[in-house]
C-alpha cells in the first residue's frame, strides 16, 4: 500500500516544478494534485497535461494507491452525458456509479479522458451523428457515414497516468474490451474486469444494442430486454 500523500508529493511537486513522464516534449506531465470535495467522497485530483495532444488530463484518486488490484475506471469524456444528463447513452449513470463504486471500495482511482468525446470524433462531429441516429442509423452507421471512424480513442494518456502514479495492475472497471486491450499494450497488468451495468431506458436501448452487438461490449442485462421487446 502507498500513501496518497507519497506518490503526489516529493520534492518536485513541493517545489512547484511539474513531474514529467517519458521526456519533456512527449507523455504527459503531472502538473498538480488539489483535494476534490465530492457528493461521493473526498478525491484527490490530479492534473496532468498530454505533450502529444495538449489535453488537459485529470485523475481522482480515493484512497490510498495500491501497486497492485487497484479499481480502476477509464472514463471518456461526454459533455452531453456526464453534464447535461442526456438518456441517449450510459455515460451520465457510469460515471457516477463509478464513483460510488471506488469509495464503496475504499481506493481507487477514476481517470477522466478529455479529447474521447463521442469516442474520440470531437463534440461537433457526435451531435451530427446523434442526429443521424434520430433519423434511423445506429451509432456505427452514423459514424461511417459521415467519414469519421467508428472509435478514434487512444488510451495511451490513461496507461501513462496509472504508471505515473504507481499502479502496475488494475480491476478495470468496463465493459469495453478495447480498454483491457489497451492498457494491456501500455504495460499496466489486468487483474480483472468489472462489469459496470447500467439500466437501459427507452431513449438508449438501440445506442446500447449496437455497442454490445457490434464494438463487443459485454452488456449481458440487455438479454432480457431484448427477450421482452
Amino acid at each position: 500500500m502507498t500513501d496518497i500523500d507519497g506518490v503526489l508529493g516529493g520534492n518536485a511537486h513541493l517545489s512547484g516544478v511539474p513531474r514529467v513522464v517519458d521526456g519533456p516534449s512527449s507523455g504527459v506531465t503531472r502538473v498538480v494534485n488539489a483535494p476534490l470535495p465530492t457528493k461521493y467522497g473526498d478525491f484527490q485530483a490530479v492534473g496532468y497535461l498530454d505533450h502529444d495532444r495538449g489535453d488537459e488530463q485529470v485523475a481522482l484518486v480515493y484512497g490510498d494507491i495500491e501497486e497492485e488490484g487497484m479499481l480502476v475506471r477509464l472514463h471518456s469524456e461526454c459533455l452531453t452525458g456526464d453534464a447535461f444528463g442526456s438518456t441517449h447513452c450510459e455515460c451520465g449513470p457510469q460515471l457516477s456509479t463509478a464513483l460510488r463504486e471506488i469509495v464503496a471500495e475504499g481506493r481507487g482511482i477514476l481517470v477522466y479522458l478529455r479529447g474521447h468525446e463521442g469516442r474520440g470524433i470531437g463534440l461537433l462531429g457526435k451531435l451530427r451523428a446523434m442526429k443521424l441516429q434520430a433519423e434511423g442509423l445506429d451509432t456505427v452507421e452514423a459514424n461511417l457515414a459521415l467519414g469519421l471512424p467508428v472509435d478514434a480513442r487512444d488510451y495511451r494518456v490513461a496507461a501513462e497516468i496509472l504508471h505515473d502514479l504507481g499502479v502496475r495492475s488494475v480491476r478495470l472497471l468496463s465493459n469495453n474490451p478495447r480498454k483491457r486491450e489497451a492498457l494491456l499494450r501500455h504495460g499496466i497488468k489486468i487483474d480483472e474486469q468489472v462489469s459496470l451495468l447500467i439500466p437501459p431506458c427507452e431513449n438508449n436501448i438501440t445506442y446500447l444494442r449496437t455497442k454490445r452487438e457490434r464494438l463487443d461490449h459485454y452488456l449481458p442485462h440487455l438479454d432480457a430486454v431484448v427477450q421482452s421487446s
